[in-house]
């Protein structure tokens, strides 16, 4: 044989090796459905979240308004507020306490107080003051807003201003727009993203810890020995998240001090109600993570799993982009989230000051999350040790 019909022997040979290679892998790769689903799903969602669901000026803010005066210029300026697509008026405040409310509970991004005889003094060339109120713990999402309230100041009230008040119109405007940056006065983005770094670590330290702990033993060989004795699933799930609340504390701890210390980032609210907030978070988490391992059948599928619940944590919960710049399935995709809810309570208590009533919502969706996590993480166990 000559040699060039060797090296075309060899060729071919090689040539079926490689294909017997690659058949082999596709076998493999299509009995590992949790790894072919995130080849698939995570460009998928990259795609659909970057394209749709992000949205870096936010319009249909809610707004509440208390309204202290029945004149024609306060509903010229509620409509043109609503003209502007920046403002939905979602409630009318009864008063400056139910206003305050609203804006610490996070139920409204702006709110709006217009003082009693506003139309009377207007009139009269007194230059009366209309406050408003924006929730600036986000910067980003109060921007565009604030900018389309300036453009409005001067032509508001352009067909209301006739007769002998017809020389009001022109600059300056006749009243005084007052826009109160509150919480965040300076719109310093660190306030509202070191916050949420805490919460973003968290969920992606706890979650890979306990994802792997039961793969782990069973990969190790060890999970024999641990059924062996007599301990029921609910203890060896318990058991093996207190360390890792241990761990999550600790590494709260060096967040807070470095968001303190470093990043000069107020606790305006109670410490040790943000500590416990941290807690059933951190136990949110684990009991994640926790039913993770149970379905997992190597750490690497653990890991994978973890990658798949972390990525909609970070893009949909508003810690990148601003939450009410979503469409609505995002927002509702966003709502089922843990990380979502611990955001609004720890930049509530760090930076608003607000109390548990404030919370309360977010307080009781996270407890329900978490309780609904460990009843599947105890019944999936179950199913393992079955």
């Amino acid at each position: 044989m000559s040699a060039a019909a060797e090296r075309g022997s060899g060729l071919r040979a090689s040539m079926l090796r490689w294909y017997a290679m690659f058949i082999k892998e596709m076998i493999q790769l299509r009995r590992d459905r949790i790894t072919f689903a995130t080849m698939i799903f995570i460009p998928l969602a990259q795609l659909l979240l970057f394209g749709y669901a992000i949205n870096t000026d936010p319009r249909m803010l809610p707004t509440a308004v208390l309204i202290q005066d029945d004149s024609p210029f306060v509903r010229s300026f509620i409509s043109a507020m609503r003209a502007s697509k920046y403002f939905e008026v979602t409630d009318v405040a009864g008063s400056e306490a139910e206003l305050d409310h609203l804006l610490l509970s996070g139920k409204v991004q702006f709110g709006v107080q217009i003082p009693a005889n506003f139309g009377r003094d207007l009139v009269r060339g007194e230059r009366p003051a209309l406050l408003v109120i924006a929730d600036a713990t986000d910067p980003s999402a109060t921007g565009g807003a604030v900018s389309a309230l300036s453009g409005l100041s001067s032509s508001v009230f352009g067909r209301d201003l006739t007769g002998p008040a017809a020389s009001l119109n022109g600059k300056p405007p006749p009243f005084d727009l007052r826009v109160h940056r509150r919480f965040n006065p300076s719109g310093e983005t660190r306030l509202n993203i070191v916050p949420g770094l805490m919460g973003t670590i968290l969920t992606l330290t706890m979650l890979i810890f306990t994802a792997l702990s039961v793969t782990r033993e069973i990969e190790r060989g060890t999970m024999e020995s641990l059924l062996s004795m007599p301990i029921n699933p609910v203890e060896i799930m318990l058991g093996k998240i207190a360390p890792y609340v241990v761990i999550g504390g600790l590494q709260m701890a060096l967040i807070l001090g470095a968001a303190v210390w470093l990043f000069s980032v107020p606790i305006v609210g109670s410490l040790s109600m943000l500590i416990g907030l941290s807690v059933l978070f951190i136990i949110n988490n684990l009991s994640i993570g926790y039913t993770f391992s149970t379905i997992a059948t190597n750490q690497l599928q653990a890991m994978q799993m973890s990658f798949f619940f972390f990525l909609p944590n970070l893009l949909l919960s508003g810690f990148m982009f601003p939450f009410r710049g979503m469409p609505g399935w995002a927002q509702t995709i966003g709502e089922v989230l843990p990380l979502t809810h611990y955001l609004r309570l720890i930049r509530g208590v760090m930076l608003k000051g607000a109390e548990l009533p404030d919370l309360w919502w977010d307080l009781m969706a996270m407890l329900l999350f978490m309780f609904a996590a460990m009843g599947v993480a105890v019944a999936r166990f179950r199913q393992t040790l079955d």
